[in-house]
């Protein structure tokens, strides 16, 4: 359980450094989307909530052993 979890997070974590590039490169353009850029901070902290359910999840299974 814990590899898979674990898996899961190293998805996750990678999903979200993608998503704090996609804001950096908005942000780079002479003018940046407020939208885009609020589209991408939601995923930012859908993602974040995700790994925060993982890591909990993550936590139980550890105590079970």
């Amino acid at each position: 359980k814990k590899s898979i979890i674990n898996n899961h997070i190293r998805n996750l974590e990678y999903v979200k450094y993608g998503y704090e590039i996609d804001i950096l490169q908005e942000n780079a353009k002479s003018s940046p989307s407020s939208e885009a850029l609020e589209k991408f901070s939601d995923l930012v902290d859908d993602v974040t909530s995700q790994l925060s359910a993982l890591n909990s999840e993550l936590s139980l299974t550890n105590k079970l052993k």
